[in-house]
């Protein structure tokens, strides 16, 4: 326990000491999609008989809290492999149990507290409620969770940060953008609709905004189970893939 804690408190200490970078540039990112959006199309248009904004609330909370998931545990791996600082992580009698838990922790509370930032700035811009609470805490956990393993195989997989950049915007990106945070599936073509339901963070944003106005486009214990199942493989491929010390090791 003492290798765990140790661990996540560099891993949380890393990126609150650049918290204008890591904290504050993400809640305006948000904040301006809000704005832009919310200005042009609240008022001409609701969504589940919620108005845009409060409708688009919610898909922007979760999509920062999933990108800096992933932000943190991918971009703490490929630093520590570029400056070759990781080995004071490896050479410690550290399991690699220890190891995908810190990491993925710390990605979950930099991407809570990311989220919590958003929210709170959002209130000023759209009424929320909170119909269902516990499913706004287990999407988001669940979500943290899931990004912040993708996150370990990103890190592990990319050897420079070019790499990295191209597995986010080729592979993170379209899957946050095209998963429900601007628009309900219901306004696409039927074939795109389909295609959309092959998205993980479709069920994500859909069973986290179910949190706040009590609708959505899927039932919630649908969608849990579909990204808890992923949650689970994702965590069992990087288990294995930190066991054997691929690209880290060896």
């Amino acid at each position: 326990m003492t290798g765990f804690s140790t661990l996540l408190y560099k891993e949380c200490l890393r990126f609150w000491r650049v918290a204008f970078q890591t904290i504050v540039a993400p809640m305006m990112t948000a904040l301006l999609f809000l704005l832009i959006f919310a200005q042009v199309l609240d008022g001409r248009m609701q969504v589940h008989g919620v108005g845009y904004a409060g409708f688009l609330v919610p898909g922007l909370v979760m999509m920062q809290i999933l990108q800096n998931a992933f932000a943190n545990s991918s971009s703490s791996l490929i630093v520590g492999k570029v400056t070759g600082s990781i080995v004071f992580v490896l050479l410690p009698p550290i399991s690699y149990g220890t190891f995908y838990a810190a990491h993925v922790l710390a990605s979950i509370l930099r991407g809570l507290i990311v989220g919590a930032g958003v929210l709170l700035a959002t209130f000023w811009f759209a009424p929320l409620r909170f119909e269902a609470p516990l499913w706004i805490i287990a999407f988001a956990l669940l979500g943290g969770g899931l990004f912040g393993s993708l996150g370990i195989i990103g890190g592990i997989w990319a050897d420079k940060f070019d790499q990295l950049a191209a597995f986010q915007n080729f592979f993170i990106m379209p899957l946050t953008m095209l998963s429900g945070v601007f628009y309900s599936i219901h306004a696409l073509p039927p074939f795109w609709q389909q295609v959309s339901h092959y998205n993980p963070v479709f069920y994500l944003i859909d069973g986290f905004r179910y949190g706040f106005f009590g609708v959505s486009d899927v039932p919630p214990e649908q969608g849990f189970a579909v990204v808890f199942g992923l949650f689970a493989v994702l965590s069992w491929s990087t288990l294995v893939l930190l066991k054997r010390g691929w690209k880290l090791r060896t």
